[in-house]
């Protein structure tokens, strides 16, 4: 698949700080790809994505978006890229569509008309689409200042994508959406995937969204601390295993190391999988058990782990 994000050792330092915000990043995310940037507050998750939606200037490093540069070709970034921040921007004095009007009309995606039913209809079924998906129809000609943080949010949403993005940058975008709302956006996003090949670049808090992202990113310190699929990661930070107890712990501990089977004893036993399922272990064992919990991480388990890893 061609990469459509390549980011080769980018660096970052504020003025006066004694170490780096990013820190010798390098990673690259395909064509269509789903790639969750995770991490601590602090951990240089918004330094990294407003260099690459070139809002804010690298130390050094290599970058490239849709195959530009992002020093040489912002306006080219641009162009492709759709990006939702972290804090709202959006002019408190318009109203809803006026907001999404103007943002088209500074990306030249259409020529500038004073009011909704002057813009072209392809303007008008696009707005008019977005604004179904996310709840909002009913509000699009009031003021922002009537909004609540979640219909914002959801304008921004909106906004981001009018013009058919390439990539899309997500820093928190379901930030102060209702449950009901994030899912349909969810859905949303799932389908302009599948439609448009759309690559989508997420950072978080909500990890059970970074769950269906084909590949993550943890990084803390401003350094990468472990990436691959969401499978990978749990795999490689946290031991799958059982804890099980018997009435006759002496014939359970003859039989586990009668099978082979690597396993201690606290208050419960523990036997570790090392490759095999749970049903293989515990079809193989005869002693009757009165205690049986299988214990399988999450990814959230798994970055909880890893950050408290990073802290000691």
């Amino acid at each position: 698949m061609p990469r459509v994000i390549e980011v080769k050792n980018l660096v970052k330092r504020y003025r006066k700080a004694d170490t780096n915000a990013v820190d010798n990043l390098s990673f690259s995310v395909d064509a269509g790809e789903f790639f969750a940037l995770l991490g601590p507050n602090g951990a240089g998750k918004t330094t990294t994505i407003s260099i690459l939606t070139t809002t804010l200037a690298k130390t050094s490093g290599a970058i490239t978006i849709a195959g530009f540069d992002v020093d040489r070709s912002a306006s080219s970034v641009r162009k492709n890229i759709g990006v939702i921040f972290q804090q709202p921007s959006l002019d408190l004095n318009l109203t809803a569509e006026e907001n999404v009007r103007l943002h088209a009309n500074l990306y030249g995606l259409y020529p500038f008309r004073p009011t909704y039913v002057l813009m072209p209809e392809p303007y008008q079924k696009r707005v008019r689409e977005l604004a179904d998906v996310l709840g909002i129809s009913d509000a699009l000609f009031d003021p922002i200042k009537t909004f609540s943080g979640g219909m914002r949010r959801k304008l921004e949403i909106i906004r981001s994508l009018m013009h058919h993005p390439r990539i899309l940058f997500l820093d928190e975008p379901t930030t102060g959406l209702d449950p009901v709302s994030r899912k349909n956006l969810w859905e949303y996003l799932r389908q302009v995937r599948n439609q448009e090949r759309t690559t989508v670049f997420l950072t978080t808090h909500y990890l059970e969204e970074a769950e269906d992202a084909d590949r993550i990113c943890i990084i803390d310190h401003g350094k990468i601390v472990s990436l691959g699929t969401p499978a990978e990661i749990k795999k490689g930070l946290i031991e799958e295993y059982i804890l099980m107890d018997v009435k006759d712990q002496k014939a359970l501990r003859s039989e586990l190391t009668h099978l082979g089977i690597e396993f201690s004893v606290a208050d419960l036993f523990r036997v570790s999988l090392n490759g095999k399922t749970a049903y293989q272990i515990i079809k193989a064992i005869h002693t009757p058990l009165t205690v049986l919990k299988i214990h399988n991480p999450t990814l959230e388990e798994a970055y909880l782990e890893m950050i408290q890893r990073e802290a000691e």
